[in-house]
Order: structure tokens, then sequence, then C-alpha cells
């Protein structure tokens, strides 16, 4: 079976279903000298899709083009076997190569930094999650598969066999920062520098050359306490950001120009612009917030009158701008801009791309489908990653010449579409009048779960708050769910990011209150369409979602049958505490947190009325609470405090640490072990005979 398959790549054929199959048969057969077991696929009849399907680690997890369009880059492994990276000849001429395999970690991303040499970094997928996303370390390798070099050492040094190098490496507290366009050899890399605290002051950016490990520096004369930059598309340093005391400053330094020049300076949370972008010509792409909901719009800076353009480039009625310019290798022109509302899609100023999409949309409806071209000038062939809200994705090659296709891979091989739930989006209206956007992902009709007519809901929050929680796309959370005749509600209450700045302050010091009104009103608007058992609904979420599950089993005892919190806010004061087991900057504490959550002084008793472990005896509903040991984010001090105060009243919690992982689960065994416990304890609260409360 192996040396047929290898047969057919050496005849130079690239099959539909080839490339993750062969890229495995490469890695097994070359590393560890067995055979690729049969791929998955979830049964065509009525059984339920099995957990592990929703939450192993992905078949496929990216596709990348190199400089020249000529060769693509891929990572593959799935639930067995470790991620590697592997290089494919995208017009069949050479076979597949394996171009890095590590018998004790994974793949994590990887970037081009020529049409031979590549940068990548790693994790170790079959461990826990604690300090590995942090410092993950940088190689570099030919796309052959040789010449492999240690660039960045990381943090946490679980790899055995660490690969020879010439030259001492980087420390760990380095990371990639941008790849220039320019065919240096050269990628820019960021060195995070520590106050005596163990608090980051600063970043400096470094150039790195890949084959010899020399570096220059780009920050001389750079501003203090600088934590981002920006490049233009060759490499050149056009903007730092400074944020130091509750201050962020923004500095600019044109092309040609040695100094940097300060364009705007205020309190962090109420910046008149964000930096996003710099153009090869040497243009400031800036963010600002228009109209009455202060949606952020894509704008140019005019230097000479010191201030955004007046006109807006881009808007996204309803919502922030949110996405990035499209340029090819080159980067010296703009071919488009990519953006998410709802959903993703490309507004493209070229008409060859134009029609490209078009064709693209044509031939797969119903998709968003994302296009990439590495030469987009004279386009000979295009990467399309394909998705939906049931179709977690797959990648197609077109070649718009020749109107020709080569489908690659699915992203998870083993999940039907068709079985998937739908989701859609949807506006409704809080009780004072906000604006509250709500999704609401929708069983298959032969889902069970079915009462009467009407089906059982989880309440899904998502964590922040100040981050966005949905998009259309699919999302192993609510699919899982709703793949076991849950209805999910997810709702962008106030305080989300990503609606508009009135949105975002409406939620500023109401973590116990009206953002608590928002999720009960979102579970009212879908309630009113009478496809949810208002009887059966439990309440469920992560780290602020989690803090938000706990407050509406307190707030609203009546709406909620049960709740699973994890990784959860037990105590906002606990934030303020300056310990070792956080990571929360002194910063975040002193500037950000008095504004957002309150004054640990000045607001003291409605902080105390915020802590769900205050509260412990206003919760009636069974609840399911779930904890990382090594948690900086949320310690598992959180935890523990809410569990006792729950026993102090004689409502045991279901309770479940994860040892080794921190805020959330990265092993995949600890993720299927937690959903399956969620499935179980819904199941037994939500579906079986009402119990006396």
């Amino acid at each position: 079976m192996q040396n047929a398959a290898i047969r057919s790549l050496r005849g130079y054929s690239l099959p539909a279903w080839s490339l993750r199959r062969v890229c495995l048969h490469l890695v097994l057969g070359t590393s560890f000298g067995s055979t690729l077991p049969a791929l998955a696929a979830e049964p065509a009849g009525p059984a339920l899709p099995s957990v592990r399907s929703f939450f192993r680690n992905a078949d496929v997890g990216a596709m990348q083009l190199s400089p020249s369009g000529k060769w693509l880059a891929m990572t593959a492994g799935g639930s067995t076997t470790r991620v590697a990276l592997a290089a494919i000849d995208v017009d069949g001429k050479s076979p597949p190569t394996v171009a890095a395999i590590f018998s004790d970690a994974d793949i994590r991303s990887f970037r081009w930094i020529s049409d031979d040499v590549l940068v990548l970094n790693v994790i170790d997928q079959q461990s826990g999650g604690t300090e590995q996303r942090f410092g993950p370390g940088m190689f570099s390798v030919r796309r052959d598969g040789s010449e492999m070099r240690q660039l960045i050492k990381p943090r946490r040094d679980f790899i055995r066999a660490i690969c020879p190098s010439r030259r001492e490496t980087l420390d760990w507290n380095h990371d990639l920062l941008a790849v220039p366009r320019d065919g240096s050899g050269e990628v820019i890399v960021g060195a995070h520098n520590y106050t005596n605290r163990s608090e980051l002051d600063s970043v400096s950016a470094l150039r790195l050359d890949v084959a010899t490990g020399r570096t220059r520096t780009l920050s001389l004369a750079r501003p203090a306490h600088v934590m981002e930059w920006l490049f233009d598309p060759k490499g050149g340093p056009g903007v730092t950001v400074a944020e130091f005391q509750g201050v962020t400053t923004v500095y600019w330094r044109g092309p040609g120009q040695q100094e940097w020049t300060r364009i705007s300076s205020g309190p962090s949370l109420e910046q008149e612009f964000l930096p996003r972008f710099v153009d090869d010509k040497g243009r400031l792409y800036v963010t600002t917030n228009i109209g009455h909901e202060g949606t952020a719009a894509l704008q140019l800076f005019d230097f000479k009158t010191g201030a955004p353009e007046p006109k807006p480039l881009v808007t996204t009625p309803g919502f922030d701008f949110r996405g990035y310019l499209v340029t090819d290798a080159v980067g010296a022109d703009v071919f488009g801009v990519r953006v998410v509302t709802d959903a993703e899609s490309t507004v493209w100023f070229d008409a060859r791309m134009k029609a490209s999409q078009k064709k693209v949309d044509d031939r797969l409806p119903g998709h968003v489908n994302s296009l990439s071209c590495s030469q987009c000038k004279d386009v000979q062939v295009v990467l399309v990653h394909s998705w939906s809200d049931q179709d977690p994705g797959s990648f197609w090659l077109y070649r718009p010449a020749t109107d020709a296709w080569t489908p690659l891979d699915a992203v998870r091989a083993d999940i039907a579409p068709a079985r998937m739930a739908t989701l859609d989006f949807f506006h409704a209206k809080a009780r004072d009048g906000l604006d509250l956007p709500v999704w609401v992902t929708t069983p298959k009709k032969d889902a069970p779960g079915m009462r009467d007519g009407k089906r059982p809901a989880v309440v899904l929050v998502h964590g922040g708050p100040g981050s966005r929680g949905g998009f259309w796309r699919w999302s192993p959370d609510p699919q899982l769910l709703a793949s076991r005749g849950y209805v999910v509600i997810e709702p962008e209450y106030r305080g989300s990011t990503g609606f508009g700045r009135l949105h975002f302050e409406a939620g500023w010091k109401h973590w116990e209150g009206s953002m608590q009104d928002d999720v009960a009103d979102a579970l009212a608007f879908v309630a009113a369409k009478a496809l949810v058992d208002p009887n059966r609904v439990c309440i469920a979420g992560a780290s602020y979602g989690g803090y938000a599950t706990l407050m509406g089993l307190v707030r609203y005892p009546d709406l909620y049958r049960c709740g699973v919190a994890w990784v959860a806010v037990t105590d906002p004061r606990l934030l303020f505490e300056d310990t070792w087991e956080s990571d929360l900057s002194d910063e975040a504490r002193a500037y950000s947190l008095p504004t957002l959550l309150g004054d640990p002084q000045k607001d003291a008793d409605m902080l105390r009325t915020a802590a769900p472990a205050e509260r412990a005896a206003e919760i009636r509903a069974p609840l399911l609470l779930a904890f990382g040991r090594d948690d900086r984010r949320v310690p598992l001090k959180h935890g523990t405090l809410m569990r006792d105060a729950l026993r102090a009243q004689g409502r045991d919690p279901e309770w479940v640490v994860y040892d080794g992982e921190g805020h959330g689960w990265l092993k995949v065994d600890n993720r299927v072990d937690f959903w399956s416990r969620v499935e179980r304890f819904l199941d037994k609260n939500l579906n079986a005979a009402p119990a006396a409360r």
C-alpha cells in the first residue's frame, strides 16, 4: 500500500485524496517504519459522531504557497501521529518530501523564507499546555528536509534531539515578528526585555540571517517601552507602539528616516487611532472609530495634518474593521483587502483576482473561499481555502488560465458536513435598547433531544470579556453540543469587541449587571422563536464565560437548570492580587482592570457583590467546574474557593482538575475527557425528567 502510493507520486500524480495520506506515508515509513492506518470516517448511519472526532488535532493545519508559487508547504498529522511539515511540487514534477518531523514535538506554525527555506516552531500536542504556547522556539530547514538548524531555543526543552547548530542560538525570549519580502534570507525577530520583576518592559527588533545566525539591530534610537512593531513589506520598521503607565504612544519612522517621530499619545483605552499596516510606498493605514456606534474603519494617515484622512478606505457597517491587505510575495502592490464581518470576504482591486474569486465561488457555493497567490500580478496558481459553518474546510489548487482544479485535502476527514448543524447570526435588542448580536447553532432535524417540538439549549458565553466570540465557521464546541441535540446560543454581550466602541464601553464595570442581563435577553430572543424548551436550558463558558455561568446561576436561577464553568473567574478581586501564580501584568492591574472591571478601592462594594464565590448560597443548580492546575491567567485558587464555598452550602459540584494544563486544554485526551463529562452532565440535567429544585 505504501509503496504503491509512493510509486503514484513518482508518476507525478496528485489525486484528490493523496496529499495528507502521502505525507503520513512518508512520515511513518521514513521515521517509524510502520504502515499508514486507514483514514477514519464517521458512519453514515444514525450513530452520533464521537467526541474525539470534534476535539482531536486536525488532519491538515495549514497550507502556504512558496514565494514563486511553485511549491506548497503543509502541516499534516491527525490524531495518532506527530504533526509534520511537508513540501509539494504544485506541478507534480518532483515527489513530495517531509521537510520536518520530530519524535517528541509537533510543527506549530511555519513560514516560507524563500523557495528553498522555511522557518518553523514547535509544540508538544501530546502533553499539557503549561507554558508551551509561550516561547515555542524557531528552526530553519530546507524544503527537502536538509540543513535543519535551531535559531531560537524553546522555553520548555521538551525536544530530546535538538538539531545541531554551528553557533549559539537565540534565547527563548525571542520570537518571529516578520518575514521581509526582499529576498535577503533574513527574518525579523523580537527580543522580549523584562524587568527585575519579570514584567515585560519592551520588545527590541533584530534582523536574523537564517543561514549564518548573524543578527543586526533595528532598534537603534527606538523609544522606550516599545511593545509592538509594524514593518513595510521589505522589512523596514515604520511604526513602534509604546505602552507605559496606562499611556499608549505611537511613533513613526518613514522611508529613509533615522529618527522616530511621535504621532499620537494618550490613555491606552482611549486612543484616537490604531496603526494597522505600512505599505511599500511608506503609507500608514490606521483604524478610527466612526458613526454613533463607533465602529472601526480603515483609513490612511495624513502626515501633513497629523491625523487620519477624513474619507475611510474600508467601512464594515455594524462591525469593527478586522482584516488585512492582500499582497503577494513581492509585496509591492495591494491587490485587495480581506475583511471579516459576520463571515470573511475579500474585496479585490485586481480584475484577474476578482474574476478568479467569482469562478471559485461558483464552483464552491455556500462556502467562504479564501484565495492566496504568491505572484498575483501574473497569477498562475491560486491556493483556495474553503469552509462553511458545517464544513471544517478543505484546500484546493486552482489555475485560472486553464480553469483547472486540483483538490488537496480536508481539514478534518472524519467530519461529514452534511451531518453538522447550521450557524445563524441575529441582531436582538437588549432590554435597554442596545443592539445585541447573537449566534445560534441549530441541530439537524434528526438530532436527539426533541420533546414536544422543542429542544434543550445551551447558552455558551465567550471569554474575554474584551474579545469577540463568534464567526461564521465550523467550531467544535457548539457543533458537538448541536450533534447531541442542543440549540447553542452564543451572545455577543456588551463589553465584547468587534461591534463598535459603544458596544465595548457599555460593558465597563458591568460584569455582574447588564452583561448578565444581555445573556438572559439573548436566551429570551431565541426562546421566542419557539424552538427552545425554556425549561431545559444550561449555561456554560470558559474564563469570563465561566464567570458569566456562575453569575447567571446567581442572577437568573429560574432560567438555567444547570451550569458548566471551566477556568472560570470566581472572584474578580483576585485578579488584582500581585502573586507569582498570576501572569497579569502590573500595567493591567493598575491601569486597565480598574476601568474595565472596577477600582479595587473605590468600587470595593460592587466587586464584592460581583464575586460568585461570595454568593455561593444563591446557586441552587447542578454545576460542573473544571480547572487547569497550572493556569496563570485564572489560577486554581479561583476554583478551590468556589468549590469550597459550594460545599459549605451542602451543594458539592462536579469537580475536575487537569494536571499540566493552563488556561484551557491542549492535550487531546484532556479535551475529550472534559467534553465527555459535559455530554454526560447535560444529558443528566436536561434530558432526564426534571427534579424538584
